[in-house]
């Protein structure tokens, strides 16, 4: 029985594999590869782009996967703004014939923008960049310029556009929800909501923000004792910067908490110090080093006694934050120094250095670094007693460290045909 049912299984591989054959050779030919020369080859650099959707919409280039095989690498970098959304910086690098000749655009999307438009405008962007280049390549006889204008606008005012803001530069946003999850002897339930309402303008920038998190779990145990295990973590924060020109900035800060996890009923901070931008602001879509350092005074109430002995204290420190972030064509790193230290008694301090470097260092090999370790001084708040098993397992309280480390590596290499032109989302 078992050598006809194998020629029946080796029939039916050969028809389907002969099917599939003759499919392919009859197919039409999708999006084929334009003889080198011909079409623009450009290296899009953007994690956070709908790769897809921009090879649909942008069809007259070809998409090389390394930039050493490009003739354009199009840098893509991406910033929070104001209102809510987001700033797409892009920048136009020349390579080969067009080396030397480079380029930059924005494009800015709504709070209120949906994948769809902020899609569609970032693309928008990459087309008008992109002419520049393409003008130059036998492409440019197939293309041609359409102006999408409303009608009557060519009489319109130029001023009709700076209409006045009823909100003066406000924005605010409301989220709240909850979670729910279940089995016969485990629960688990959590709220959330947040509140946030930010102004920004070239002089001033004024952040707010209100947090909220409740969580609670139930457990049957082996025994049928019940546990239940309550959480919390709730916060308020105000930030109001004063710009004092291209590299120096002013700042004040206020915090008020209440977390279990960390032993505190009330914890409230006050604060104010100074920013030093090493580059100029603007700048700081591409490279940014900036050094800040500021004092503050903190009231603590704790839940249970602290292993100080304390229900309660004020206390003043110090904080320095030294930040780097770099996103160039090779690649990008972020590190951070940060430290802090308590006035009343500097042995009670916190170091902590973290970074992450992900470099291309050679053709289709990109690496990629990371981690932090901290010194840990700092814990003025833990509560007295040994922590129970319950405790530990449940990350119910903070535990007595010295320090904290992590680190991670990875690495990638492509290789294969440099082209990458093709959408296909079946299956």
């Amino acid at each position: 029985m078992s050598r006809p049912r194998a020629s029946v299984f080796a029939f039916l591989i050969l028809i389907a594999t002969v099917a599939t054959s003759a499919a392919a050779q009859q197919a039409a030919p999708v999006a084929p590869v334009a003889p080198s020369g011909d079409r623009l080859r450009v290296f899009l650099d953007c994690d956070d782009c709908d790769s897809d959707y921009v090879r649909r919409e942008i069809e007259f280039i070809d998409y090389v996967r390394d930039r050493k095989e490009a003739d354009l690498h199009i840098l893509v970098t991406t910033q929070d703004t104001a209102s809510g959304g987001e700033e797409w910086v892009f920048n136009f690098i020349g390579l080969g014939r067009f080396n030397g000749l480079n380029d930059e655009l924005k494009y800015t999307s709504l709070q209120t923008s949906t994948d769809a438009e902020e899609r569609a405008g970032y693309t928008r962007v990459l087309k008008l960049g992109l002419v520049r280049y393409v003008s130059s390549t036998p492409i440019a006889e197939k293309l041609q310029v359409v102006y999408k204008g409303e009608p009557g606008a060519r009489d319109a005012p130029a001023a009709a556009g700076a209409r006045s803001d009823p909100w003066n530069f406000w924005v605010f946003r409301i989220r709240a929800g909850g979670s729910f999850e279940g089995e016969e002897r485990e629960k688990f339930h959590n709220y959330s909501g947040s509140f946030t309402g930010n102004r920004v303008t070239e002089r001033w920038k004024v952040n707010t923000a209100v947090n909220l998190n409740f969580r609670e779990n139930h457990f049957t145990l082996s025994d049928g004792e019940k546990l239940v295990d309550t959480s919390r973590a709730h916060q308020a924060t105000a930030l109001v910067v004063k710009s004092l020109g291209e590299h120096w900035a002013a700042a004040g800060r206020g915090r008020a908490a209440s977390t279990t996890f960390l032993n505190q009923d009330r914890a409230f901070r006050a604060g104010a110090g100074v920013e030093y931008s090493f580059f100029p602001y603007r700048a700081s879509a591409t490279k940014e080093l900036t050094a800040q350092l500021t004092f503050g005074v903190n009231r603590f109430d704790y839940i249970e006694r602290t292993i100080y002995g304390k229900d309660s204290e004020t206390v003043g420190d110090a904080q320095f934050i030294l930040g780097f972030d770099l996103t160039q064509p090779w690649g990008n790193t972020d590190v951070t120094l940060e430290t802090l230290a308590y006035l009343h008694d500097t042995s009670r301090h916190r170091l902590e250095l973290d970074g992450e470097i992900d470099v291309r260092l050679f053709k289709g090999f990109a690496l990629n670094l990371g981690g932090s370790i901290s010194r840990v001084r700092d814990q003025i708040y833990l509560r007295a007693g040994d922590a129970t098993d319950e405790e530990i397992l449940l990350r119910r309280r903070q535990l007595a460290t010295d320090y904290r480390y992590e680190f991670s590596v990875g690495f990638s290499y492509t290789f294969g045909s440099i082209f990458n032109n093709i959408v296909n989302t079946r299956f």
